[in-house]
């Protein structure tokens, strides 16, 4: 009773956070009939296959890339044109690449001659590898498409399909748009925790100001907490744009700096910065609770799910959310969440037991 997967077979390029959670958002949305991981690093593709990120480890690009509907590049930034370069000669022709950059100009122009639709999924944690990947990461996280100007459009849709059947929200941008963009709202707010923290590290009294270093300085410099070699090149990647608003940056700290001598505007830029701080839309990465969650693969025909449910309350299980991941013309998924691990075994057995193809994860 599985439905038939959006595609056959997606490499993914880099197995670490993002990549391993887009493998796992596959292997939960039953998207692929396979998954097939290459990466430098052995160990993380074990431990991704471990995770059932992947189904296969590969550590060389062959003609097994051939078979390959979609290439998904999550290598760090700066290898991601080279990463597309060593695949290139093996790759299949209607073979389609797309990446998770959070750079977009260099890598466009770079790869335009290919099938390749520029991506940018704008999620991440300061917290890197694959041990710390999670399908939830991209639920309902805006995801930049940065098409070329002769991009393939039969391309562009596929990829901006599957974004969507990750859970994410596709947007559309220019890659000089994006890259402008993004400086602005990661480039330099990182630049900026930085500069907050190395603060701290050159302070007579160091140890006494991280002791009062409270909830909103450790909000404001979490993301200085990521890996610094990743981070740089993140940055140096787009530094005409960052230093670009790096200098908007200064304007606005000397203007705030000449409100100190003037107490009603600086009250009326703080009202302004409430006013604008309170409208940003919240992102709900989640709807179900982190544990004892079990996906099942159903078909697009009545009555599906009121058979799931009369299956599970018939066991004495206790339904406690459901989530529709999403439906195509031959079926989808929902994921549930129930009340512990022994109802969570005894859900995967009951569903098993009447046809359904399930996965759970606690």
């Amino acid at each position: 009773m599985r439905p038939a997967p959006l595609l056959d077979t997606v490499v993914i390029a880099g197995v670490g956070l993002i990549g391993g959670s887009v493998g796992l958002g596959i292997r939960q949305r039953f998207l692929a009939e396979h998954v097939i991981g290459i990466d430098q690093d052995p160990e993380a593709l074990e431990a991704a296959k471990g995770m059932g990120v992947i189904d296969e480890i590969q550590l060389s690009p062959g003609d097994w890339l051939k078979k390959a509907n979609l290439v998904i590049l999550a290598t760090p930034a700066k290898s991601l044109v080279p990463m597309a370069k060593k695949l290139e000669p093996h790759l299949g022709q209607h073979t389609v690449l797309t990446d998770v950059g959070s750079v977009k100009g260099e890598v466009v122009a770079a790869l335009s001659h290919l099938r390749f639709v520029g991506g940018h999924p704008m999620a991440g944690s300061e917290k890197g590898g694959v041990q710390n990947a999670s399908a939830a990461l991209l639920e309902n996280a805006v995801w930049v498409l940065t098409p070329g100007e002769d991009s393939d459009p039969a391309a562009v849709a596929l990829v901006r399909e599957f974004v969507t059947h990750l859970g994410a929200k596709p947007i559309k941008a220019t890659p000089d748009q994006h890259d402008r963009l993004v400086a602005a709202v990661s480039h330099v707010p990182y630049l900026a925790a930085v500069a907050l923290t190395q603060m701290i590290a050159d302070d007579e009294d160091k140890d006494l100001m991280m002791l009062l270093a409270a909830g909103g300085y450790r909000d404001l410099t979490r993301i200085a907490s990521g890996n610094p070699v990743m981070s740089r090149d993140m940055v140096l990647g787009n530094k005409e744009a960052v230093r670009e608003t790096l200098a908007n940056l200064r304007a606005q700290l000397e203007r705030l700096e000449q409100t100190l001598d003037s107490p009603d505007e600086l009250l009326a830029s703080a009202k302004s910065a409430k006013r604008t701080r309170d409208s940003f839309p919240i992102v709900k990465r989640s709807l179900l609770p982190a544990r004892y969650e079990i996906v099942v693969a159903v078909p697009d025909q009545p009555g599906e799910l009121a058979k799931i449910t009369k299956a599970l309350g018939e066991a004495d299980i206790n339904i406690n959310d459901i989530e529709v991941l999403g439906i195509r013309e031959t079926g989808g998924a929902v994921r549930l969440a129930v009340d512990n691990d022994k109802q969570l075994q005894r859900s995967a057995q009951v569903l098993s037991s009447i046809g359904y193809e399930v996965m759970t994860r606690n």
